[in-house]
């Protein structure tokens, strides 16, 4: 067993410095290999996106067919993949019956989860001030308020300095929101590049099964 975790761990190494140094060293045999390698990694992804899809429908098969707790959602959810599968499937990605699916089911659940995330965001704020009353709590609960007084007129009354390219809402939304936003990215990105040269360098590896 040891020595095909060597060798899996050898190749392994060998195709993520291969496709690496493609992108800073300019050699024809390297970029046909890293080409080569990278067509190689779309089908791989596509079916493990299908192995996903799959696990989820088992999963709440075995909920739904096992009157579990809130079954309920597990049926709602397998007869909304099947069918969104068959329409896409005959149909096609771009029919009328598709981006009926997408424009009338898909768009208005992500706005209401969008408008619940909100709302959970304030009542987070209003507890988490309560519980821990300091200077950031304090900041977090008005940028909310802020933020939704900002987004939507207040029972039909527009409040002066809330709206605008210049408003409040739109110089938060600007500047720290942003600022933040990019910071969570150069992160994530940081920690990716981490995680690949530990995985690059035998660290970790997570290809062990």
């Amino acid at each position: 067993m040891k020595i095909w975790a060597t060798i899996w761990a050898a190749i392994t190494i060998s195709i993520g410095l291969i496709v690496l140094v493609g992108y800073f060293i300019e050699l024809p045999i390297l970029s046909v290999v890293k080409q080569v390698l990278l067509q190689w990694s779309i089908p791989i992804a596509a079916v493990a996106l299908l192995v996903g899809i799959a696990n989820l429908f088992t999963v709440h098969w075995r909920k739904a067919s096992g009157g579990q707790k809130n079954s309920i959602y597990s049926a709602l959810l397998i007869f909304s993949l099947l069918a969104t599968v068959v329409v896409t499937g005959f149909f096609g990605p771009t029919a009328p019956w598709s981006l009926w699916i997408f424009n009338y089911i898909q768009i208005p659940v992500e706005a209401s989860l969008m408008a619940i995330l909100a709302v959970a965001l304030a009542l987070a704020a209003v507890r988490l001030l309560r519980k821990r009353l300091n200077l950031f709590s304090a900041i977090f609960l008005a940028t909310g308020v802020l933020m939704l007084l900002g987004t939507a007129p207040l029972f039909g009354i527009t409040l002066p300095g809330f709206h605008g390219p210049f408003g409040v809402r739109a110089m938060i939304a600007q500047i720290p929101a942003v600022a933040g936003a990019r910071g969570i990215l150069l992160g994530v990105a940081l920690g990716s590049v981490a995680t690949g040269l530990r995985i690059l360098m035998g660290v970790d590896r997570p290809y062990r099964g």
